[in-house]
């Protein structure tokens, strides 16, 4: 299999891992809103090949989101022509949301085995994701806008593959999390969530690690995960893990002051 199309099957199984609340497929681009709650959910994407005039489809992107009050996001990966990238940008667009894909072939992943059995802690998993695993990710990430509580539970439960979902307790309290994804050999971890007051305790790694050893157990032979550039805490443990990077894409952001009210 070629880079380029390894590349395409990332993207796909990406998009399948992690639905909008709405979507519209319009002349091979996908307009997927989400009421801004990630950039990958709230964005457009190229997936097919397109007829009309881009700068006409620009305009009509433009015009759907600002009926939606959020920003425009044009998610651009290394897969498109450069030119795209460049056009955005001379209509004011702004690179936002870096991310570096990384990916790993499970033969080289290296399983977590801390000094003592007390060090490890005791990751719980469920087959389904249930609300109270949704109400951990929203008290450990921060979402409080109320209309987000409201839809993200739907994206979650839309996903339409096989899901293992993880948690660790203390005190009958969910302080750490994380999600796999399971589509055609290959494993997402997604979600990975740890409070605060809990890091520094292999809480993260101990929760890959256990995403990644069921995985394998399922069949899984390839693992991938996205992570915002910049967070170097998080590469060293993905890199730690057996995951080398792969490929960097970026959304560029129109913010249409004025014709939008933030949520």
């Amino acid at each position: 299999m070629t880079q380029e199309i390894y590349m395409r099957l990332i993207e796909e199984i990406s998009l399948n891992a992690w639905p909008s609340y709405k979507t519209e497929l319009y002349d091979g681009w996908l307009i997927r809103f989400s009421h801004n709650y990630t950039h990958r959910t709230n964005s457009v994407e190229q997936v097919g090949i397109s007829q009309l005039p881009v700068e006409e489809k620009i305009s009509y992107c433009e015009s759907i989101y600002a009926g939606y009050r959020t920003p425009v996001h044009f998610k651009i990966n290394p897969l498109m022509d450069p030119s795209f990238d460049k056009r955005l940008e001379k209509r004011g667009y702004v690179i936002q949301h870096t991310t570096e894909v990384m990916t790993m072939a499970m033969t080289n992943f290296c399983e977590y085995h801390p000094d003592t059995i007390q060090d490890k802690p005791i990751v719980q998993f469920q087959n389904q994701i249930t609300d109270h695993w949704i109400h951990a990710v929203f008290c450990l990430n921060g979402t409080t806008d109320l209309t987000l509580r409201r839809i993200v539970p739907s994206m979650f439960k839309a996903i339409p593959k096989e899901t293992i979902a993880t948690f660790i307790e203390d005190g009958g309290r969910i302080v750490a999390l994380g999600l796999g994804i399971l589509d055609r050999g290959h494993i997402g971890l997604y979600a990975i969530y740890v409070e605060a007051g809990y890091r520094h305790r292999n809480y993260a790694r101990s929760i890959c690690s256990a995403i990644l050893e069921e995985a394998h157990k399922r069949g899984a032979v390839n693992a991938y995960l996205q992570v915002v550039q910049g967070n170097a805490a998080a590469k060293e443990l993905y890199k730690s893990l057996g995951f080398t990077d792969f490929y960097t894409y970026w959304f560029r952001t129109l913010e249409c002051v004025g014709l939008y009210q933030p949520l």
